[in-house]
């Protein structure tokens, strides 16, 4: 038997350029896979640069244009359709030395009263600002609640026929579960300081004195609601006893209510009515990042926790 130190020269160099070959090879693939990925890597970055919205400002448009600006969904401070979004829009579009006129393209089905009361008020600035500039509402499916709150800052509001437009009122909503807990034989303890701190709490049987606390709360707030609308349409509006009872209506139903004043698109009013049928959106888009935290912030485990216990005030 031989030892290695007695195996043919020949047979350890054979040997060594097999070891070495298959080295080799493996370092190979392995650059070789190294590569591909970051190509597709690449290729994924490209495809996002080119496809996604980053929400970039658009640059200022050159000659004379009508400014759109959406305002869509839920009127809510960590969401697409907040004050700070639409009234940096508003403002940037105002700015414009190009516009025309600004048409707020509404579907809405309302939202938070300090967000809607936000946004209407900036519209009001604005227009004493730029009195040459008019600010058009054209609602598509909806504009309820608080996304009537915005509108009626308009100089007016056009809808489509079947438009639901209206909702003039304001809700607190949340859960009761004290019979639910009896059931299961679970107890609240909850510790306060301040005999209300626990406002409303769902987990505690309801407090007839801060039930009515809360009421008196939201008839404020309604209140300030029908003042803004008949400040906004003034003689335009014919009051009847339902109108600020939170019903809604056609839009048919309300031009002739004097809650809107005629038929429209974002086409046909800047055509017809501004008169400059270039379209130049100045709605703030959320970017990836942006979309993708609210999405967290509404589908995580709190987001549902937070909805139920939240109970403040909505144009809804």
């Amino acid at each position: 038997m031989s030892t290695p130190e007695h195996e043919p020269q020949w047979e350890r160099q054979l040997l060594e350029r097999v070891a070495f070959a298959a080295l080799n090879e493996q370092r190979a693939r392995r650059r070789w896979g190294i590569f591909f990925k970051l190509a597709a890597l690449g290729y994924f970055v490209a495809v996002l640069v080119l496809v996604v919205d980053w929400g970039a400002p658009e640059p200022l448009a050159d000659g004379r244009h009508t400014a759109v600006i959406h305002l869509h969904g839920t009127i809510e401070a960590q969401g697409e359709a907040s004050a700070q979004n639409i009234t940096d829009a508003l403002q940037q579009a105002f700015d414009d030395k190009g516009t025309a006129g600004v048409i707020l393209r509404v579907n809405s089905p309302g939202g938070s009263p300090v967000q809607a009361g936000i946004v209407h008020d900036e519209i009001r600035r604005l227009r004493t600002k730029h009195p040459q500039i008019p600010l058009y509402a054209v609602v598509e499916d909806v504009c309820a609640s608080g996304g009537y709150y915005v509108a009626v800052a308009a100089d007016k509001i056009f809808v489509d026929k079947a438009s639901i437009v209206g909702s003039i009122g304001v809700l607190m909503d949340a859960f009761g579960f004290t019979g639910a807990m009896e059931k299961l034989g679970i107890e609240r303890r909850l510790l306060t300081a301040g005999e209300n701190k626990g406002f409303l709490d769902p987990f505690s049987p309801q407090d007839a004195r801060q039930k009515e606390h809360a009421q008196v709360m939201l008839r404020e707030i309604h209140r300030q609601f029908i003042e803004v609308v008949r400040r906004g349409r003034g003689q335009r509006l014919k009051e009847t006893p339902e109108m600020f009872s939170g019903l809604m209506w056609t839009g048919s139903q309300s031009i002739r209510l004097g809650l809107a004043d005629g038929y429209g698109t974002v086409g046909s009013v800047a055509r017809d009515v501004i008169k400059a049928d270039r379209l130049v959106d100045f709605t703030i888009k959320e970017n990836l990042a942006e979309r993708f935290a609210r999405r967290l912030r509404t589908g995580g485990p709190g987001g549902l926790a937070d909805s139920l216990v939240s109970g403040l005030p909505l144009f809804h």
